[in-house]
């Protein structure tokens, strides 16, 4: 046996046992028929989609917290009214409920 031959056949062999480590991929939650590839590729956007909505929501709520806190202070200190403090309170939860609202109803439209 040459030197390209054995190189070649401890590539395969190498190559071989790194994909037999691979996990096997997680179906999306629409579970499609076995061989629907447009079906596979639709759950994934859904899926996706509803991750990327959640992420967004997520930096709402982060960002509600972080202006309550900030205009908190400011109350603290005598830059701001208490009044401005609670009206914020109300509106930031009516806000993080509606968006809340809208995105139980997205997923379900997806």
């Amino acid at each position: 046996m040459n030197i390209r031959t054995r190189i070649a056949l401890l590539a395969f062999t190498v190559e071989s046992s790194l994909n037999a480590a691979l996990p096997t991929p997680v179906a999306p939650s629409t579970s499609p028929a076995s061989g629907d590839w447009i079906a596979l590729i639709s759950g994934y956007i859904k899926d996706g989609s509803l991750v990327l909505g959640l992420a967004i929501a997520t930096l709402g709520f982060l960002w509600v917290a972080y202006v309550g806190f900030a205009k908190f202070n400011e109350a603290r200190q005598g830059k701001a009214e208490w009044a401005e403090v609670g009206v914020l309170a109300v509106v930031g939860a009516v806000v993080l409920i509606f968006a809340s609202y809208l995105l139980t109803e997205a997923a379900g439209v997806l």
